[in-house]
């Protein structure tokens, strides 16, 4: 229990023993000393209890220690904190927000350490961050822990994760603004030192935020978030998309084509890049699309659209991070409520009679579009390998030298799709699910739907000063 009924005596000289020179006081009822070899240490001890005295601090009765020493002795390590935040955001967060907890804290923790002699590879160092200390496991009564606590940890791992736990800054000292500004300079670079993306920065800087404020609000291991006292100035990035490595729809539809001849899996996933183009989804929205999804008007309207309802989303992550032990996360469109649904239009070339046919293949009712293709871990190699297929065939030998990155799907497929026929920004981002200010910042050198009745229009201007 704090007190300030705290009396502090003198120092006193007990011949004979090793430690000849004691300082005695008391707090509450509880009688506290402490001996010396010298006097001048003993001199030293009592300055600082008077001092912590003078500026009003309570004293613990148990401990005799001033409020601000004990403190700073019950202080966790930023290690420990790191660990204790991720677990305790790991239950309602879903699978992508997880790891990308793990990601932004395994970068920062090997900035808060005190030394770094003997450091580990700093590759095996965030690997054993990610993948064992900030990814939690449940043990068999249903509790959830950090992971290397309930598995044997490969040699490696155990000796960096050892390294760690013995050299991390206290809390206290994470947060001075000296140690910030380092964090910040780590969480703005890519692990081969080039800078990271504005957004991926951006999101990284909020996982420590919030990691400093669960230490303020809820810990009470800190009296105010630290950011307050940080003037820092992130270098300048660009996260507008390469319009360069964008195709066409000229091109865009010729690599749907390539995708569709790649043998038996390239024509069912060929459903999985159309619903990309010609819908705007993002890849989990379109490997959660289901054939009773999609609205197509009767095949005597050859000209006629359709329609398609965006529903759910189901992001592949990472058995590892998800409560089912699926490679994928299932939950609902991104930063939108839970049943919100997204009803996009459909051209002809998404129904059966049209030039692509690209369309559900398989599965009745509500079978994924993706059918049996899926298994953990499984669609991204095949959409990389497909993708990197499909490029070969679609391009010529020439494009493919000049740049190996061109018009990768399925990304770019998206993109192209997110405004083709001057619909406007509000359509566009609606078709893509996200807000106006994301369509301005990602894609605003993409938006050339409108650029013909621009360009018309600058033309006439001069056109009709020259005139009679």
């Amino acid at each position: 229990m704090l007190t300030y009924d705290v009396v502090v005596w003198s120092t006193r000289l007990r011949t004979g023993r090793p430690k000849p020179w004691e300082l005695r006081w008391r707090v509450g009822e509880e009688g506290h000393s402490k001996s010396f070899a010298l006097k001048p240490q003993a001199d030293g001890r009592r300055s600082q209890l008077m001092e912590a005295l003078r500026r009003g601090q309570q004293f613990d009765e148990e401990t005799g220690l001033p409020e601000q020493e004990l403190a700073a002795l019950a202080m966790p390590t930023w290690f420990e904190h790191a660990m204790a935040y991720a677990l305790m955001k790991w239950p309602g967060a879903a699978g992508k927000h997880r790891a990308s907890i793990a990601e932004s804290l395994a970068v920062v923790t090997p900035v808060y350490v005190r030394t770094t002699a003997v450091q580990p590879d700093p590759r095996t160092l965030r690997a054993a961050l990610y993948q064992w200390a900030f990814r939690a496991a449940k043990t068999e009564g249903g509790d959830w822990v950090p992971r290397c606590e309930t598995e044997v940890l490969p040699e490696d791992m155990r000796k960096a994760l050892d390294w760690v736990a013995a050299n991390s800054l206290k809390v206290s000292d994470a947060a001075k603004p000296e140690h910030i500004r380092s964090a910040f300079a780590a969480l703005s670079k890519k692990l081969n030192g080039a800078p990271a993306a504005e957004n991926t920065a951006n999101r990284k800087r909020m996982v420590l935020s919030n990691a400093f404020r669960y230490a303020v609000e809820e810990r009470a291991l800190l009296n105010r978030h630290p950011f307050l006292a940080v003037d820092w100035t992130a270098p300048s990035t660009s996260d507008e998309v390469d319009f360069r490595y964008v195709p066409g729809p000229r091109l865009a539809r010729r690599l749907l084509g390539a995708v569709a001849e790649q043998g038996p899996r390239g024509e069912h996933l060929e459903t999985f890049f159309g619903a990309i183009y010609y819908v705007a989804t993002r890849p989990g929205e379109a490997v959660s699309l289901r054939k009773d999804d999609f609205t197509l008007p009767p095949e005597s309207e050859p000209g006629a659209w359709g329609e398609v309802l965006v529903s759910e989303s189901h992001p592949e992550v990472g058995a590892g991070w998800t409560d089912g032990g699926k490679s994928h996360d299932e939950r609902g469109l991104k930063h939108q409520a839970r049943n919100a649904v997204r009803a996009v239009p459909i051209p002809p070339d998404l129904r059966p009679d049209g030039p692509g046919a690209h369309r559900p293949r398989r599965g009745p009712g509500r079978s994924s579009v993706l059918g049996g293709a899926r298994r953990p871990g499984h669609v991204e190699r095949v959409l990389r390998r497909l993708g990197c297929g499909a490029r070969s065939r679609a391009h010529s030998p020439r494009a493919e030298v000049r740049d190996g990155r061109r018009a990768l799907p399925p990304a770019p497929c998206r993109r192209i799709s997110v405004d083709q026929t001057g619909r406007g920004p509000g359509g566009g981002a609606y078709r893509a699910g996200h807000s106006v200010a994301v369509l301005y910042r990602f894609y605003a050198k993409l938006l050339k739907g409108s650029s013909a009745h621009a360009n018309s229009l600058i033309q006439k201007g001069p056109e009709e000063a020259e005139g009679p």
